[in-house]
């Protein structure tokens, strides 16, 4: 794929929601990411965003969530251009408890948006643990799904990983060993598959 995207035969984009980041919580921030990304990858795209910077004084005035949109838009139907691969990663991670409608909905509102446009050269992917609000929008869009959370060997990886790491962390070694093995066995068992 990486060869494809520096050949010019693909675009790829991703973003990644961290609770953690401010900037990483809500769809303007996945959709000003995503827009960025793209018009790196193409001088058409990147004519586009330049347009929009300059229609808002050269960046002194945020462009509203529907300017972003359109912008996007415009990107998706520039003719002849490559597949467009759209990564969305840890939407689960995406707050769901604050506002009306939460940042998790307008997130789902933007996926169903990409969804709606119907450009052939477009394909996009989301990754989430499987809470049901998320589910609920997502099952009916999706061509494929898969299911890693309760298979076998995710929750193997799991534990070699909390295994791994607890007998290679410096402060973590000089635990004893049925510390060790609580510790193990404990966060295998609450990692529910992520």
């Amino acid at each position: 794929m990486k060869k494809s995207r520096k050949a010019g035969l693909a675009s790829i984009i991703f973003f990644y929601f961290d609770f953690r980041d401010e900037s990483k919580k809500n769809a303007r921030g996945a959709l000003s990411s995503l827009l960025v990304q793209l018009a790196a990858q193409s001088d058409h795209y990147s004519e586009i965003l330049s347009a929009l910077y300059s229609e808002h004084d050269a960046g002194s005035n945020l462009p509203t969530d529907e300017e972003l949109r359109e912008s996007f838009k415009n990107m998706l139907a520039v003719p002849d251009q490559a597949p467009i691969y759209i990564v969305i990663d840890a939407l689960d991670e995406c707050p769901n408890s604050t506002g009306t409608p939460s940042p998790r909905e307008n997130v789902l509102r933007l996926v169903e948006w990409l969804s709606e446009l119907r450009y052939s050269n477009l394909w996009v992917s989301v990754t989430s643990r499987p809470e049901h609000d998320i589910a609920v929008v997502l099952e009916p869009l999706a061509s494929h799904t898969i299911s890693l959370h309760n298979e076998p060997g995710q929750k193997e990886d799991i534990t070699n990983y909390i295994n791994w790491f607890v007998t290679s962390d410096p402060k973590a070694r000089k635990w004893r060993k049925q510390d060790k093995e609580l510790v193990i066995e404990k966060l295998s068992e609450r990692a529910d598959g992520m």
